[in-house]
């Protein structure tokens, strides 16, 4: 009697690789942070999170932010600063966020992919959230000395 063959689960085999992506955490004088809606047509489109993308091959997280910001945004940034580091698993992939807080930008911002941006104090009055950005509202809260609901 032959054994049974069953398909085997790639993914309870091998854990996915993570996908890394810079994140900008934009601050006005004032603190706000500013969100922007993911586009039409994208994975979890209409929630809201920071901006950012992928890091190509040959970029450095800062290099990317720059080039995703522009991209996304219309707007040159000045230096980044690496922040936190925050490993999510959607269902779709496994990314490894890179959030740096940006103090200085140049230009008008454009949204170049049909998305829509806020300015945002704790707690946020835009919904839903991404789940990547959920974390970045607690820390805020902790920094801030902040009681309440974040999201």
């Amino acid at each position: 009697m032959a054994a049974e063959r069953r398909p085997v689960d790639v993914e309870q085999q091998e854990p996915r690789r993570p996908v890394d992506v810079a994140v900008g955490v934009l601050l006005d004088a004032d603190g706000r942070f500013l969100l922007t809606s993911r586009p039409p047509g994208k994975v979890y489109a209409g929630h809201w999170e920071f901006p950012g993308g992928k890091v190509e091959a040959g970029e450095n997280i800062e290099q990317a932010l720059r080039r995703e910001l522009f991209e996304e945004l219309g707007i040159t940034i000045g230096p980044a600063q690496p922040w936190r580091v925050e490993l999510m698993d959607y269902p779709h992939a496994r990314v490894r966020l890179h959030f740096c807080k940006v103090f200085a930008w140049q230009g008008e911002f454009e949204m170049r992919e049909g998305q829509s941006m806020s300015w945002q104090v704790l707690p946020v009055s835009v919904a839903p959230v991404l789940p990547g950005t959920v974390p970045v509202l607690a820390w805020f809260a902790h920094e801030r000395g902040f009681v309440g609901d974040t999201h």
